[in-house]
C-alpha cells in the first residue's frame, strides 16, 4: 500500500513540476558541452528580507540582486529511492550539491547581471553541511513568510516520509 501511495505521490509531483518550473521562471544549471544538468535550478531575484552582513563583510540589503537556488526536489527524491539509509541519503544530497556548485559559479560568471549579483540565497530544511560548502545560514524572521515556507514544504515532507518509511 505504501509503495502505491509513494508511486502516486511521485507521479502527481512529477506532473506538477514542469508547471511549477514554467511559472517560477527557473533556469536549469547545466554544462552545455557535456549535457550535465546539476541538481540546481536558479533565477535572479531581488532580496526582500532583513539586512544581513556576511562573514566576509558583504552587506545584503532589500532589493539587492541575488541568485536564488532551488534544489530539483522531484529529481532528487527519485534518485534517493534506491538508498536505504539516512546517512547515505544525506551524503548523496551533500555530494550532489557540492558537485553542482562549480556549475553555479560558471552560471554566475556568464550571467549578464554578474557584476550586480551580490550573493546566492536558498531556503531549505536541509541545512546540515551548509557551512562546509561555503554557505552561511540565517533564520527567516518574518513570521508570515516563515509560515508560508513551512506550508509550502509540507508536500515534500509528506512524499519524503512515504519514501523513507519501509
Amino acid at each position: 500500500m505504501k509503495a502505491k501511495a509513494r508511486q502516486y505521490a511521485l507521479a502527481v509531483w512529477g506532473a506538477f513540476d514542469p508547471i511549477y518550473y514554467a511559472c517560477s521562471r527557473l533556469e536549469y544549471v547545466e554544462d552545455t558541452w557535456n549535457g550535465f544538468r546539476s541538481i540546481f535550478r536558479v533565477r535572479v531575484t531581488k532580496y526582500k528580507g532583513r539586512e544581513v552582513v556576511l562573514s566576509d563583510g558583504t552587506k545584503i540589503q532589500k532589493n539587492d540582486l541575488l541568485l536564488k537556488i532551488h534544489l530539483h526536489n522531484i529529481r532528487l527524491t527519485r534518485e534517493l529511492l534506491h538508498l536505504n539509509s539516512e546517512i547515505k541519503k544525506g551524503r548523496y544530497i551533500y555530494e550532489q550539491v557540492k558537485e553542482g556548485l562549480p556549475y553555479i559559479a560558471n552560471y554566475l560568471r556568464n550571467h549578464e547581471q554578474f557584476s550586480e549579483i551580490k550573493g546566492i540565497i536558498g531556503i531549505t530544511m536541509l541545512n546540515k553541511g551548509c557551512e562546509r560548502l561555503g554557505f552561511e545560514t540565517f533564520s527567516i524572521v518574518n513570521p508570515f513568510y516563515k509560515w508560508f515556507k513551512t506550508i509550502a514544504f509540507i508536500p515534500m515532507i509528506v512524499v519524503s516520509q512515504l519514501r523513507f518509511s519501509s
